[in-house]
């Protein structure tokens, strides 16, 4: 029962970076913009929570900071696949591997790495703190609790807003789309940013909230879970929340193991959120909905001049 109790309260710390990441994925390609670059954009975000908690010793101003940064960088990537139509995949992938290198770079000349910071402080909440088993689930920081408001407020906005109707119609037929009157270069340009800064907290989230330190590569290829995840999801928030629990709760167990005394090969542990990955995307393969879900323009570059 101890054993079931702690992993019910580090569950959800180990969801949210998934959960975060997922969502500022799903807005741009609800746009029709594939993003492939949440790994580094994780790690900029990372990196600037740090950064920022090491001087101004504020963990919101941290994460604010974080969200701005990953934002920032993501215009590049706005620029190039949105204005310039270049591929989005090879857009993201070169993304990933411009932040890898240049926050590795970066956390080494300012001396960021293996600094300890304060993070952010559990808050129960009150009785529901104390009951037996799943009382942990209740003693969170303040990032958890908001993420579920988070996620409904973008559903809010997919399904009940003029807006998100419009960014929903970008994504499906940019063609009628602007047709209609709409923008569809600046609902994808925005987007990005929205989604990114989503992204950046995730990254954020792992730095300054759950390990409290940066070191070069700490999102450990969170972001290209994230990635999977959105597919698993089929492109719908609550489904990616569900999504992230499941992930978080299988990432959540491993340390529980071994703390039962239970070995596990080093490398099997590295290795397990990968093969979970794979089995969930073989599975949605094999099910043949990814695809009859996703956003019908998903991927595919946007010219004015061009009529289907």
């Amino acid at each position: 029962m101890a054993l079931i109790a702690s992993w019910l309260g580090n569950l959800p710390d180990f969801a949210t970076p998934f959960a975060l990441a997922a969502l500022g994925l799903i807005i741009p390609e609800r746009a029709g913009v594939l993003s492939l670059g949440a790994e580094g954009l994780m790690l900029v975000g990372a990196l600037a929570g740090i950064g920022a908690q090491l001087q101004l010793h504020s963990p919101g101003l941290a994460l604010v900071c974080a969200m701005a940064a990953a934002s920032a960088v993501s215009v590049l990537f706005a620029v190039l696949t949105v204005w310039l139509r270049i591929n989005q995949i090879i857009a993201g992938l070169a993304l990933v591997f411009l932040c890898e290198g240049g926050t590795s770079l970066l956390g080494t000349l300012l001396d960021w790495t293996n600094h300890p910071v304060q993070g952010l402080p559990s808050l129960p909440l009150g009785p529901l703190a104390q009951l037996p088993l799943v009382g942990g689930l209740f003693h969170q920081n303040l990032v958890v609790y908001l993420t579920p408001f988070l996620f409904a407020a973008v559903a809010w906005y997919f399904q009940r807003t003029t807006p998100g109707l419009r960014l929903r119609a970008v994504g499906e037929n940019p063609q009628a789309a602007d047709a209609a009157g709409v923008a569809v270069l600046r609902y994808r340009f925005l987007a990005i940013l929205v989604g990114s800064a989503l992204v950046g907290l995730a990254g954020a989230y792992l730095s300054v909230i759950s390990t409290k330190l940066w070191i070069a590569g700490v999102t450990g290829g969170r972001g290209w879970i994230a990635v999977g995840l959105v597919i698993f999801a089929r492109w719908s928030p609550w489904r990616a929340l569900a999504g992230a629990l499941l992930f978080g709760s299988i990432e959540a167990l491993i340390p529980q193991l071994n703390a039962a005394g239970v070995a596990l090969p080093q490398y099997f542990v590295l290795m397990t959120p990968y093969v979970i990955t794979l089995g969930v995307m073989v599975w949605v393969a094999w099910m043949k909905r990814g695809d009859q879900d996703a956003p019908g323009a998903l991927g595919e570059p946007y010219l004015r001049e061009e009529r289907r």
